[in-house]
């Protein structure tokens, strides 16, 4: 027979006399009220209304509760603030809070038509499932599914949210691609060994400039790590020099980038790139006597040196004709670590030394913004069986990257956190405790007096506030 738990007063034994009595009885109290910044955000950028615009509903409005909006901002939301699965909003529809910041006229769920829903004023799980498993051919004839999502949008989506940001054209960009992988532990469509890796997997392919993402592509993992890179580059160019028409623009990536199609391609199109190139004997004979001058520095020092050479080099048969290549001739105390990279940049441009050490090794940075998606925002948690919906949440997860980059970019600015992970503001600055009182004409949000990072949240809040189009009344 199953055990019912009925405990309702929990007691902790401490070091002096004194017992702690804790119960579940404090009324309306939310542990996400720092999430208010983020409502604050999306008035400023309109990230998640622009990326709403991407779905068709053909669902009856006379029969819908939670319109389009309102469940992609719930599900975004709940990423940012730690909630990785679709079971937490079972419990999280009942978070008045939550349904404020998703913009609920009615955060209290009193006025749901259904008497199991009252009190309940967000979605459950199973309304935001049918989100992300509807067909791509759904229409209003469909029986459950009726919410769709245009690819092409999208992808112009996370573009266009990157040129808002400006306020004027910069001179150049620099656009970082790179591959990951992303484990899967069931049967998913799209399901393969990765040698490499070492497990069963799928590839996304991202692009970065800076912190701003720009595509987040899921891929099945039977491919070359480039695959596809032409096709998003081409559509991610034409619509930036769109609107930055004098932009200069640089592909940066590592040697599994390094093919003759995305030169060619970038040479055709007057895009400027550096990439890694793989090492083999004939480019490590061309620095070798670079590489005795690193030795000898090596041995002199007892310091890790470095000589680089700038040289012409085509392959055998790859290549369609010689590009620039920078040798990077090493010595450490493991021994030498000869590197390379090809870039159509002109020596009048970069010098060798400040091409790799400064435009090349900067791609390092693109890895830390895939893994604070990948850790911090479950980019990862595509466990659905197709590959459409683990697509859709892969971009959710992108979507709530970059609401958070917008905050830690126009709220953090000039603040200790400025350059903090996405997991660092969610403990700092999101998970704030306080009690909500609901009232006729007002929401009340009564922080925790003893939250320390008071003075934080007051400079993120006029940061915010200086930005925001509507005033806000204190």
């Amino acid at each position: 027979m199953k055990t019912h738990c009925n405990q309702k007063t929990f007691e902790f034994q401490t070091e002096n006399s004194r017992k702690i009595m804790a119960h579940f009885n404090g009324g309306n109290i939310s542990s996400d009220s720092g999430g208010l910044l983020l409502q604050q955000t999306e008035r400023i950028t309109g990230i998640i209304s622009q990326f709403a615009g991407c779905f068709t509903d053909h669902r009856d409005p006379d029969l819908s509760e939670h319109t389009v909006k309102e469940l992609i901002a719930q599900r975004i939301y709940a990423l940012a603030l730690g909630y990785e699965d679709l079971n937490d909003h079972d419990e999280l529809r009942n978070d008045p809070l939550l349904a404020v910041m998703v913009g609920k006229k009615d955060p209290t769920g009193k006025d749901r038509i259904r008497k199991r829903d009252k009190g309940k004023p967000l979605a459950g799980k199973s309304t935001l499932n049918r989100l992300e498993l509807t067909p791509v051919r759904a229409n209003k004839r469909s029986r459950y599914k009726k919410i769709t999502v245009n690819k092409h949008a999208v992808d112009a989506f996370f573009t266009n949210v990157f040129l808002q940001s400006y306020d004027k054209p910069p001179s150049i960009i620099v656009l970082d691609l790179d591959a990951t992988d992303d484990p899967i532990h069931g049967h998913q469509l799209g399901r393969f060994f990765h040698g490499y890796y070492g497990n069963y997997c799928y590839l996304p392919l991202y692009i970065f400039c800076g912190e701003h993402l720009l595509c987040a592509r899921l891929r099945p993992s039977d491919i070359d790590a480039s695959a596809g890179s032409v096709k998003e580059l081409e559509r991610i160019v034409s619509q930036v020099r769109s609107q930055w028409p004098d932009v200069q623009i640089i592909i940066r990536a590592d040697s599994g980038f390094c093919r003759e199609h995305i030169m060619f391609w970038c040479e055709a199109n007057k895009v400027d790139y550096i990439l890694g190139l793989a090492k083999n004997n004939r480019l490590k004979n061309e620095i070798a006597q670079e590489l005795e001058q690193a030795k000898e520095l090596y041995e002199q020092t007892s310091q890790a040196s470095r000589v680089y050479k700038d040289f012409e080099y085509q392959t055998l048969e790859s290549w369609s004709k010689a590009r620039r290549v920078i040798g990077k001739a090493e010595y450490m105390e493991k021994g030498e670590n000869p590197r390379f990279v090809v870039t159509s940049l002109s020596s009048d441009e970069f010098d060798v030394k400040t091409l790799y050490e400064q435009q090349y090794c900067a791609r390092g940075e693109m890895e830390n913004r895939i893994k604070e998606q990948q850790l911090c925002l479950f980019a990862d948690r595509t466990s659905a069986a197709t590959m459409r919906a683990n697509q859709l949440r892969l971009w959710l997860s992108s979507v709530a990257y970059t609401l958070l980059s917008a905050l830690r970019r126009l709220g953090l600015k000039g603040t200790k956190l400025a350059r903090a992970r996405c997991d660092t503001i969610r403990l700092k600055l999101l998970k704030i405790g306080a009690q909500i009182k609901i009232t006729v004409r007002k929401v009340w949000v009564r922080f925790s007096e003893s939250y320390p990072y008071q003075q934080l949240f007051k400079q993120v809040y006029e940061n915010l506030r200086r930005l925001c189009p509507i005033p806000l009344r204190c």
